[in-house]
């Protein structure tokens, strides 16, 4: 199966990425309804933004993408913003959408904090990265590509393979 996850400068932060000459195209909507559009090429896959972007970014997603939540519980604080920025939605349309097609059963949501010092603004952890995993309902043996690898989280995550669903608290489920 061929799945892929997007992770790409979120709309209106190309500021916060100085090194990458390209960054500013994507503080156009269009350019985030194109990549969306080429994802569908995929049997499965994951996209990332922020909260603020999701109302003017949903319009272009496929038919049949699903909205999960990234809800951070340790998140960085701005300066002068009354209510926290403390979830990210993914939009996503699962490879596999049933467990009897051999996926594992998850959750719509997650509940990890945010990294820090990773060498990427926007570094995702570990856990993050199988729970997206999860959504698209990867299993060992599928293709995966990550269209902004950044610090290469997903990769190693993907080269672990797939290991026991886990809880919020980090227990076996």
């Amino acid at each position: 199966m061929r799945l892929a996850y997007a992770d790409p400068p979120y709309l209106g932060c190309a500021k916060l990425y100085p090194e990458h000459p390209d960054a500013a195209r994507w503080d156009d909507p269009l350019s985030h309804a194109m990549l969306l559009a080429e994802l569908d090429d995929y049997d499965g896959w994951a996209y990332s933004l922020s909260s603020t972007s999701l109302p003017v970014l949903l319009p272009y997603a496929p038919h049949g993408t699903r909205v999960a939540a990234w809800v951070k519980p340790f998140a960085a604080f701005k300066r002068n913003v009354r209510i926290a920025y403390t979830w990210e939605p993914v939009l996503f349309k699962p490879g596999r959408d049933r467990s009897s097609e051999g996926a594992m059963v998850g959750r719509d949501y997650h509940s990890a904090p945010i990294t820090t010092k990773r060498g990427t603004k926007g570094a995702k952890p570990e856990s993050f990265c199988r729970w997206v995993l999860d959504l698209l309902g990867y299993v060992d043996g599928d293709e995966l590509t990550d269209v902004f690898p950044g610090t290469g989280v997903m990769g190693r995550v993907v080269a672990q393979g797939v290991l026991p669903m886990r809880s919020d608290e980090g227990e076996a489920a």
